[in-house]
């Protein structure tokens, strides 16, 4: 099969193509798995974290990817097209898991970190942490829903919202996106302001219902209830605190945070950011419950993502723009029909 490897953590600033096309044989699966054959597969960000070391693969060489779609070729239930999302597996046993909280569990797998992903041709994936795709969802449009939409509707819940109260959303890539028209489904009289630094992402988000779009360090025209930061940096949230409502949260879905030059930074003054009850709030990772409940969702309301396709050995391509801010909703690689 035809597979895109990371052999070797690098610096994506002095490679642009960190990933090789290569040639390895089918994985052969064993007791509880299934073998699919792989037709799209979404590009996200935390695959930049992975090349560069921040998050670290399990092993290398690995293959990448997170948002699979494809279709069972060995296993029960041949034939029947299913996604895979970034939960692999959990153990099923400790306390998180049987609370229905298996994102928090310590024996948590990540697909395209702890196992291999799916920029290839087929990967095998434990049955029980497969998803079926509704008959509505296009593979397109239903891969970026799987990580990108997933956890966006994580993150949705734990802001707490109330219809008619003000969501701000930081950075508006292949997630807030998402994010935005889930909450404009869910929350119709909320007012939804965007953060960018990208001139044609904030275009792009008043095209979609954004009532205001501004710079991340612009004040929105009133306080916000909640926000969602997506980006990779420290600076989203202490301005997000700066235009909070007291008793406000703002709701962090990333893995990792850097800044230019690398180092961790948090700078906060406690009498303007945090007073009156402000919350900073962390997600981390996604249930199985998270991922079929926003599948679900997503094709009752016609939520679907804005996408661009690559073929499988222009992966390199995909991830170079990501790190450009070349985004316009989600980026997805095209493997089969």
């Amino acid at each position: 099969m035809k597979v895109m490897l990371l052999p070797e953590i690098t610096s994506l600033e002095q490679n642009q193509s960190p990933l090789s096309f290569e040639d390895m044989p089918k994985p052969e699966i064993g007791d509880g798995e299934v073998l699919l054959r792989v037709t799209r597969c979404g590009v996200c960000h935390t695959e930049l974290d992975e090349i560069e070391g921040r998050v670290r693969p399990a092993h290398l060489p690995v293959i990448l990817g997170h948002q699979v779609v494809g279709v069972i070729d060995e296993g029960e239930n041949k034939g029947q097209r299913v996604g895979v999302a970034w939960i692999a597996s959990a153990c099923g046993h400790c306390r998180h898991c049987r609370e229905g909280n298996e994102n928090l569990c310590s024996e948590f797998k990540a697909t395209g970190r702890d196992i291999n992903g799916g920029y290839a041709e087929y990967m095998k994936v434990r049955a029980d942490f497969m998803h079926p795709i509704p008959d509505e969802l296009s593979d397109s449009e239903a891969a970026p829903l799987l990580c990108a939409g997933a956890v966006g509707y994580r993150a949705l819940r734990l802001c707490n919202l109330k219809d008619g109260q003000s969501l701000g959303l930081m950075g508006f890539g292949g997630s807030n996106h998402i994010v935005l028209k889930t909450a404009k489904y869910k929350y119709p009289n909320s007012k939804i302001f965007v953060f960018s630094r990208n001139a044609d992402e904030r275009e792009f988000a008043l095209s979609l219902g954004a009532v205001w779009a501004g710079a991340i360090d612009e004040s929105p025209p009133e306080e916000m209830n909640a926000v969602i930061d997506t980006t990779p940096v420290w600076l989203p949230i202490t301005e997000a605190l700066k235009h909070l409502n007291p008793g406000g949260r703002v709701v962090v879905n990333a893995i990792r945070k850097i800044d230019a030059d690398k180092k961790v930074l948090l700078d906060l003054d406690y009498s303007s950011q945090m007073w009156m009850e402000k919350e900073i709030k962390s997600i981390a990772n996604v249930t199985r419950k998270d991922v079929r409940e926003f599948l679900q969702l997503a094709a009752e309301a016609d939520i679907k993502p804005e996408y661009q396709e690559y073929d499988l050995k222009d992966a390199n391509q995909a991830l170079t723009e990501l790190t450009q801010g070349k985004i316009r909703g989600s980026k997805v690689l095209k493997i089969s029909e």
